[in-house]
């Protein structure tokens, strides 16, 4: 279950989890002070009743310096010994020291090949693979062309596949390219744990792949977001003014931060039950979305659509 800002929980991590896979959430979920660490404690104490046979948790670090909590939360997952994270949008070196002190495993968030060899260089586990389609920051490039580029140029480093997958069926697709792994967003929105709003819910079983849109509005960087009349009336592009702002490298770090507590403000507001702000992030995935289920039925299914998927294959071939 990848990583959501504002919409991972706690309830969501804890099913996924029970359901045997990997729940991981944005530190940035828990901003309040202690809210984190307590949290990881709970979590930690839920793993331990767990036997062998369920799955685990992760933290998503934003690495980059616009984050002011950045080491705050680092400090937090250290001491709980936090066994799997996700950094984004920064240099991971001090993530993956800290990570490694105790066995601890780090993927990084990667668009490129230039991004991964940056990440390899100082040492992570693996990657995320951002591919085209995914909900929010999304890459350039499709899982078809990624994956297979990440397994052939740093060969030994797991690469888990991330954006537009939403079924079993997409699953097996990424593992015959090669990915260890999924990492799967927009699907659980779509959950009952999410305590998102009823129509931020439904607007991800009734919208389709077209109705996903690029826009630099929201966070200073490329976001996916569902074409709703408030994300037409934010825009979609940064006006000249602003570009020049976030290129300059005497107010980039200030006027990006400024950007992201915008966005972070707005979308807030929309998530929460009875806002008429409708602003929602999500990937292209949503189009095989039909109904919202729990996490653990939405993971037998996917599990279930996966083995169905492999057993057709040696047939076709």
């Amino acid at each position: 279950m990848a990583p959501m800002f504002l919409v991972s929980n706690e309830a969501m991590v804890k099913a996924a989890m029970k359901a045997g896979i990997a729940g991981t959430f944005p530190s940035l979920n828990f901003r309040q002070a202690g809210e984190l660490a307590d949290l990881l404690a709970r979590l930690n104490d839920y793993k331990t009743s767990l036997n062998n046979n369920h799955g685990t948790y992760g933290v998503n670090l934003i690495v980059q310096k616009t984050n002011p909590l950045y080491k705050k939360h680092l400090d937090a997952c250290a001491s709980a010994r936090v066994p799997l994270y996700i950094t984004s949008l920064g240099n991971p070196k001090e993530v993956i020291g800290a990570a490694h002190s105790y066995g601890a495993k780090v993927l990084c968030d990667v668009t490129n090949l230039k991004h991964a060899e940056k990440a390899a260089e100082v040492g992570c586990d693996g990657f995320i693979a951002v591919c085209a389609g995914a909900g929010g920051h999304a890459g350039p490039y499709p899982m078809h062309i990624l994956v297979p580029a990440l397994k052939k140029n740093f060969p030994g480093l797991t690469v888990v596949a991330a954006g537009g997958i939403a079924t079993g069926q997409q699953m097996a697709s990424a593992t015959i390219l090669g990915a260890e792994g999924v990492s799967i967003g927009t699907r659980f929105i779509a959950s009952a744990e999410a305590t998102v709003s009823d129509a931020y819910k439904e607007a991800i079983v009734e919208y389709g792949m077209e109705d996903i849109v690029l826009t630099e509005r929201l966070s200073g960087t490329p976001c996916n977001v569902i074409n709703t009349p408030m994300a037409q009336k934010m825009g979609y592009k940064q006006n000249w003014f602003e570009k020049m702002l976030s290129r300059s490298p005497r107010t980039k770090k200030y006027f990006k931060m400024l950007v992201q507590m915008r966005g972070m403000k707005k979308l807030e507001q929309a998530i929460k039950p009875g806002s008429y702000q409708h602003l929602w992030t999500a990937g292209q995935s949503l189009e095989m979305v039909h109904d919202i289920l729990p996490v653990e039925s939405i993971v037998e299914r996917l599990i279930s659509e996966y083995h169905e998927s492999l057993q057709i294959i040696p047939g076709d071939i």
